[in-house]
């Protein structure tokens, strides 16, 4: 790890032993009537299917029910004593979980715009930008509920260097509180869902199983002014993740 990336908390166990096969072709068993058959090797070997079907083939994890709710939930606790703050936070709120149920892992480092972040950020390219990358998981299991890497404008959060240093970390309050230190108040918070296959690093990161797809959230905070003050990026596992959409409708 470079001098300039800060960590705090716990590793996580390795890949899934499995992730390494993922996505590969079965090995030929050769070509059946004399070359005839050309399709064997395209065909999943049998291991494989009793393996994808095999009931209780791993323990069940924790689901999470990531609800729109939870931004609003956030703002209001922004305000709200420090004990308040530090005895739940946005993993407690979505899982149900205490604070002692969990493993927190918290990494910082420099990172620099790439054409799409300095396009949502209104950056120039290359700009100086913050990378944190989050892992939470139930201590009794062995793989995080979601990956996170969440963005800030580097020249915008140095303000307050509290906020650089991952030793700071869990932030009571989270992303909304730290926000608030350097005057910042979040205005809305845009989120785009989308799902794919998750690469073998994926699937072994999460512990995911053949077949199950990954969902991909954009998070976009933007603040009373209409900049554009945090980006994340959150992989979370299909199998043990529910979105759920509550939009409140004005009367007539």
């Amino acid at each position: 790890m470079g001098a300039d990336c800060k960590s705090v908390g716990l590793a996580y166990p390795g890949s899934n032993p499995g992730a390494a096969t993922l996505g590969k072709r079965p090995p030929s068993r050769g070509n059946a009537a004399g070359g005839r058959c050309h399709y064997a090797e395209k065909m999943p070997r049998y291991e494989q299917i009793a393996d994808a079907l095999r009931p209780g083939a791993r323990a069940p994890r924790h689901r999470v029910e990531r609800g729109n709710d939870r931004h609003q939930w956030e703002k209001d606790r922004v305000r709200r004593p420090r004990a308040e703050r530090l005895s739940t936070g946005a993993t407690e709120h979505d899982t149900g979980l205490r604070v002692t149920d969990l493993a927190f892992h918290a990494e910082y480092r420099e990172a620099t715009a790439d054409e799409d972040l300095a396009a949502v950020f209104g950056v120039p390219v290359g700009a100086r930008l913050l990378e944190r990358i989050y892992r939470t998981r139930c201590r009794a299991e062995d793989a995080p509920f979601a990956l996170v890497h969440s963005y800030l404008v580097h020249g915008v959060v140095a303000a307050n260097p509290d906020l650089l240093d991952a030793a700071n970390e869990p932030w009571p309050g989270g992303t909304q509180h730290q926000l608030s230190t350097i005057g910042v108040e979040l205005d809305r918070v845009e989120e785009r869902v989308t799902a794919r296959p998750p690469t073998a690093e994926e699937a072994g990161a999460l512990g995911l199983d053949r077949g199950v797809s990954l969902l991909l959230i954009r998070k976009i905070c933007v603040d009373t002014g209409g900049r554009v003050v945090e980006v994340s990026d959150v992989r979370l596992p299909g199998d043990r993740t529910e979105l759920v959409f509550t939009t409140p409708l004005r009367r007539w």
